[in-house]
């Protein structure tokens, strides 16, 4: 099961309009990026802020200090999970920006530039969302120059390697579109792990990985077996390469856990001095039955100000959906916003027994559910730049049912998001109706904010699996992520048309309802494709969810032109005629997601995803990117980091200091000399 939500296209651009440790000297670092790095290629890099750091007293501040201390001390495990050779590219780049004596006004260099800027943004060489081989735009002779005129000592190299053999290696990572072109590929009827360039597998087959995982204890009460190894062979055997301490990713690993015991000394409360040591013993045992037991214990933790999620969590990078990526997001509560999510999360067993699900595939008892919206200090691994605007955890199911989860909005994200984007002209460009574009400006913040309130907090919350019915990785395989985030999507948008919220307080009239209604059927059905290559069908998981959810209603309601695409001046439009029926739709979708889930019924929910969450009709996706190309924006954003900075009097921590850098290639620079703990080669 994934947890994470992220902002749709519309969302992004239009934020629907509705409406490190610093250590002494850090800030020297030995290159001048260019100070226009805030947008490129597909990009805009924003900052956020981190309001209420100034509430917290100087122990909050120090245990803040600690954790984030660890979480960029991870953060050389992500880009190694999405991609073998990736910090053999990114320390390259770095050993290039290092060289002061490089020409960077040159036309190449803006192209070198623009894939270094890339590569740090998606963590590798793999597009962040679209999980493609960045193709780059300047010529091997001129990165043989580059790499020739940079300090040796710099670059990764191996022992007794030559500059020139260096470069016969890492070129056709660079530059050969053949050699292992994709990071994830869900592509139906394909070997997906031998497919797959990411560094989960090794040597192995999906059919040797499924076997291998098959012999392990089945029960319902079993951690996510293989969540936190890489699978090769050895001697002709199946085997896991563990990460943890003394294991693999253990000299990171080690910097983690070095960090996490000093957090252990200002906890804030028992509860969260008891996750801490749970999630230290996880790190250096590598048992997930350990990081069941710090998850539970990170559940009942509801009090403290200061909270963090840190370990190898979502599976999406995986196309087996086995592995999890590593990943850090350490936050402070944002008490007012808390409110909200609160009232929606009072209410969990009311959703759960008026949902539209079988009874045999409800939740008797929905137990702990603990929500609230969180101001996010600092995002590492998969997080980062580019990040969730809502979570939910933790991902065991059974954990879920019997302790509860967490559900957190990041209000700072969003404000960051909604800042950015306003008046872009989306709106106008894709909502034929005025009536419906002023709706979704008026009501457009709060429907997107709740939408995300509902998926993390009720969404993946709700229905349960058959007993005997194996977990989704196993029964779903390929198929389960997109699977979850469709039924945590339409428990949303059911209940956004729904009294419910206006009688516990959160939004005062259905037009807020219609108005995600709106923004969600013109992403699933069109305005998503702004994000994919002409030619290409969907891939990634969230995009597939919406896709099906979108094309399966359409479909089904055509007979009553429930919604349409209309043609106005030779541009279509989305057109939603009947939003109590498009209402139903979605319950009765959701019934069947949640029956696919709960019995394991992989033809149906491959059908599903194949049929309407994959293919991509050419001439809408063609106008579609003319159209948006148009309005000169960029389909995808992240941030730069804020920075803290320790202040010590002998030996000891006397206060931090929040800082905001403003150059995202100087952070990536700095996060490269101050957090490279691992060998290019794990």
């Amino acid at each position: 099961m994934n947890s994470k939500s992220f902002l749709s296209i519309t969302s992004i651009l239009c934020v629907l309009i509705f409406s490190a440790s610093c250590k002494e000297g850090q800030n020297d670092v030995s290159s001048s990026p260019s100070t226009n790095d805030r947008e490129f290629a597909d990009l805009q890099i924003l900052t956020y802020e981190v309001p209420g750091w100034e509430n917290l007293d100087a122990k909050q501040k120090e245990l803040a200090y600690y954790l984030y201390e660890a979480s960029l001390s991870g953060r050389d495990i992500i880009y190694d999970q999405r991609g073998k050779y990736n910090l053999m590219v990114r320390k390259t780049i770095e050993s290039i920006w290092a060289n002061d004596e490089t020409d960077k006004n040159h036309a190449d260099w803006d192209s070198f530039r623009t894939y270094s800027g890339q590569v740090w943004f998606a963590n590798g060489v793999y597009h962040h969302y679209s999980n493609d081989k960045f193709a780059p735009n300047f010529s091997k002779d001129y990165f043989v120059s580059l790499v020739k005129a940079a300090d040796s000592t710099l670059l990764p190299l191996q022992e007794g390697e030559s500059v020139d053999e260096f470069i016969t290696k890492i070129e056709p990572i660079i530059f050969d579109a053949t050699f292992m072109p994709k990071m994830v590929n869900l592509t139906a009827g394909v070997d997906n792990v031998k497919e797959s360039a990411n560094n989960f597998y090794e040597g192995v087959s999906a059919s040797e990985v499924e076997e291998f995982y098959a012999s392990f204890p089945q029960s319902d009460h079993e951690p996510e077996w293989g969540l936190n190894s890489k699978v090769v062979k050895e001697d002709g055997q199946v085997v896991e390469k563990v990460w943890k301490s003394g294991g693999m990713y253990g000299a990171a690993i080690d910097k983690m856990i070095f960090w996490l015991e000093k957090a252990v000394t200002v906890a804030e409360n028992d509860q969260q001095k008891n996750s801490l040591e749970l999630l230290i013993e996880y790190y250096k045992t590598g048992d997930l039955k350990i990081w069941d037991e710090y998850n539970i214990s990170w559940v009942k933790d509801t009090t403290s100000v200061i909270d963090f999620a840190n370990g190898f969590i979502e599976v999406y990078n995986d196309a087996l959906g086995i592995k999890g990526s590593f990943e850090s997001v350490l936050s402070l509560r944002d008490f007012e916003t808390t409110k909200r999510i609160k009232a929606i999360a009072d209410e969990a067993q009311w959703f759960e027994d008026n949902s539209p699900l079988l009874p045999q595939h409800k939740k008797a008892e929905v137990k702990g559910i603990s929500a609230k919206a969180i101001t996010v200090i600092v995002e590492s691994g998969d997080a980062a730049p580019s990040t969730p605007i809502g979570i939910n955890l933790p991902n065991s199911d059974w954990i879920r049912k019997e302790y509860g989860s967490k559900s957190v909005s990041l209000s700072n994200i969003i404000h960051a998001y909604n800042e950015s984007s306003a008046n872009s002209g989306f709106l106008e460009e894709f909502v034929a109706d005025q009536a419906v574009i002023d709706r979704m400006k008026k009501h457009g913040n709060l429907a997107s904010d709740l939408h995300t309130d509902m998926h993390e907090c009720i969404g993946h919350a709700s229905g349960q699996i058959n007993p005997g019915v194996g977990t989704p990785d196993k029964t779903l395989k390929t198929y389960a992520s997109t699977l979850e985030e469709a039924r945590a999507d339409l428990v949303a948008l059911y209940y956004l048309l729904d009294e419910k919220l206006i009688d516990i307080g959160v939004m005062e009239t259905l037009e807020v309802g219609k108005a995600e209604y709106d923004s969600y059927m013109m992403n699933g059905l069109m305005t998503q494709l702004s994000r994919l290559k002409l030619g290409d069908n969907i891939e990634e998981s969230h995009m597939r969810n919406r896709a099906l959810n979108a094309y399966w209603v359409y479909e089904k309601g055509k007979a009553d032109n429930v919604v349409e695409f209309v043609k106005k001046d030779d541009k279509t439009y989305v057109q939603i005629n009947d939003y109590e029926k498009l209402r139903e739709l979605f319950g009765k979708l959701l019934a069947e997601i949640q029956r696919i889930k709960s019995e394991g019924d992989y033809e149906a929910g491959k059908a599903l995803v194949e049929t309407y969450g994959v293919k991509v009709d050419h001439e809408l996706h063609k106008e579609v990117l003319e159209r948006y190309e148009s309005l000169n924006l960029k389909p995808y954003k992240g941030f730069i980091q804020p920075r803290l900075v320790a202040e010590t009097q002998d030996g000891k921590v006397v206060d931090v200091k929040l800082e905001y850098p403003t150059s995202f290639f100087e952070q990536m620079m700095e996060y490269g000399k101050n957090y490279s703990f691992l060998p290019v080669v794990n």
